[in-house]
């Protein structure tokens, strides 16, 4: 070995690099593994430059690095061969994810930081505990954490949520026959806004802009009703939803009806759905029955379902120049739905169990 040494020495006078055949081996299995660090395998790609006769400005180019650093590896590699290769300093120890990290990690996972935030990063938390934030996430990964979402719920205390549940799914899945299932509701303060500033449209790799500001043209509210065995809808606008305003839309409903056909309601439990004119329009009506909706339970109403689709298509990007306009405008889309309208397929999972009170169960399609 001191032999071999001393022969590299001296055919290295000048500066160059020689390298043997088990060396060159060596350095270009460092340089294909996807194992070693990147950078050993650098410096080994580094020394096989250097004994191809590459200058130094030629391989800053490849490597990306500073004529120190070649000049620094190349001192050592020949003053100690491949032992000379490696780093002084080797960086942190890795670390695996061992169950009893994992477990200390989703532990400090379900406590608040200790900084006042609200919920750990995987890097806050991998530098509370001293460890890669690759760790963090893998470790989230495996359990299915993600502290940076929030998702919001409302728990209906109603006491009669169950009955009142089973009462409107029962209008749905099985309908009483020769009778119409009305899905009744209002969409309050809808505001026609107007833009300042011109609307730039979309175009390859942009989307649609519209400008900050905007212009208040006043609002309406819409009172729409969803007929179940058919899916399409009968919209009336006012100026301000009141209880007159809700029973006059009940008696034009009901007056597109056959007389005496039996018209079932679903309302939720708005004050203006329960006053006095209402209790004495389902007096004159006795053909109409209301169905109220648990409280807290906006869910179990399809009409809920129609007014997303309205404000996905028409509201929330309109641009209205007045009032009148936004009237125009969803009544024009209340017609156009109707012509290909098609009822909601109402499904629940599993009769046999309670029905829960965050409407997870139920799904429309």
């Amino acid at each position: 070995m001191a032999s071999e040494l001393l022969y590299f020495r001296a055919m290295s006078k000048g500066r160059r690099i020689v390298i043997s055949p088990p060396e060159r081996r060596e350095l270009n299995r460092r340089v294909r593994s996807r194992k070693v660090r990147a950078e050993d395998a650098k410096r080994a790609r580094l020394i096989l430059l250097l004994a191809k006769g590459e200058s130094y400005v030629s391989i800053c180019e490849k490597l990306g690095c500073s004529t120190s650093f070649i000049s620094r590896w190349k001192n050592r590699f020949l003053r100690d061969r491949l032992a000379g290769l490696y780093p002084r300093y080797q960086g942190s120890q890795l670390t695996s994810l061992t169950p009893r990290l994992e477990a200390r990690i989703l532990s400090w996972t379900r406590k608040p930081p200790p900084d006042g935030s609200t919920h750990w990063s995987t890097r806050r938390l991998a530098k509370h505990l001293g460890i890669n934030h690759m760790l963090v996430h893998r470790a989230w990964k495996r359990a299915g954490y993600s502290p940076h979402r929030l998702e919001r719920y409302v728990a209906s205390k109603d006491p009669e949520f169950e009955s009142k549940a089973l009462d409107v799914i029962g209008l749905y899945l099985n309908p009483p026959q020769n009778a119409v299932v009305f899905c009744v509701d209002e969409k309050t303060a809808i505001q026609a806004l107007d833009r300042t500033l011109p609307v730039l449209p979309f175009s390859p790799g942009r989307a649609e802009r519209h400008g900050f500001e905007y212009k208040r043209n006043g609002t309406l509210s819409l009172l729409a009703a969803l007929d179940v065995h058919s899916g399409q809808v009968r919209g009336k606008t006012v100026d301000r939803h009141t209880s007159a305003e809700f029973v006059a839309f009940l008696e034009d409903l009901v007056a597109h009806q056959p007389q005496g056909q039996e018209i079932h309601v679903i309302a939720d439990n708005l004050s203006t759905h329960k006053t006095q004119r209402v209790r004495t329009f389902l007096a004159e009506h006795p053909n109409v029955q209301m169905h109220y909706t648990p409280t807290h339970a906006s869910w179990l109403n399809q009409i809920e379902i129609w007014f997303s689709k309205l404000k996905r298509n028409v509201l929330t990007r309109g641009i209205f120049k007045s009032v009148k306009d936004l009237d125009r405008k969803i009544l024009t889309f209340i017609r156009k739905h109707n012509k290909t309208a098609v009822p909601y397929k109402w499904t629940y999972r599993d009769v046999s169990k309670r029905i829960p009170t965050s409407g997870s169960a139920v799904t429309v399609h």
